[in-house]
């Protein structure tokens, strides 16, 4: 007869059973390793060169393609919500990948909208879209993505 142990010590003729499998966890293949190993370092590399850009960048700059700039990063977005929202609605499981760059590019949108945007209205209307509408979809995303980490395949 199996009878459940409550502590770690045998009980007198009871077999133990673990409440939950503690199974090891797999080594990342060699490639893996590599490949984080590589992004680790670039991004350490990216370190210094934040130095050369606070220090030499010029306070103002103009952009010879701004408004196909803003309008790229939008139709990104918005083609980003579309395939997020197609894919969860099907239950298909790669929502999570576009859910993960469609929150990237929201939350980049409100920074640079914020950050570029004119003192006074414009100011005001960038933080109140990316308090109202950017971020919360970005949080919606994030949310979406990370649920299919809990998820068995």
């Amino acid at each position: 007869m199996r009878q459940l142990a409550c502590c770690d010590e045998d009980v007198a003729g009871a077999e133990a059973i673990p409440l939950h499998e503690q199974a090891a966890e797999p080594r990342p293949a060699v490639g893996m390793r590599r490949a984080g190993r590589l992004l680790v370092a670039c991004g350490l590399a990216l370190l210094p060169w934040l130095y050369v850009l606070a220090t030499g960048l010029p306070a103002t700059a103009t952009a010879a393609h701004w408004p196909i700039a803003w309008v790229g990063l939008d139709t990104l977005e918005a083609l980003g919500l579309i395939a997020t929202g197609l894919l969860a609605a099907r239950d298909d499981r790669r929502y999570a990948l576009t859910a993960a760059a469609t929150a990237t590019l929201l939350v980049v949108d409100a920074w640079f909208d914020t950050t570029t945007a004119a003192t006074g209205g414009d100011f005001a209307t960038a933080v109140a879209m990316a308090l109202g509408a950017e971020l919360p979809l970005a949080t919606l995303c994030v949310r979406l993505a990370l649920r299919t980490l809990g998820r068995r395949a």
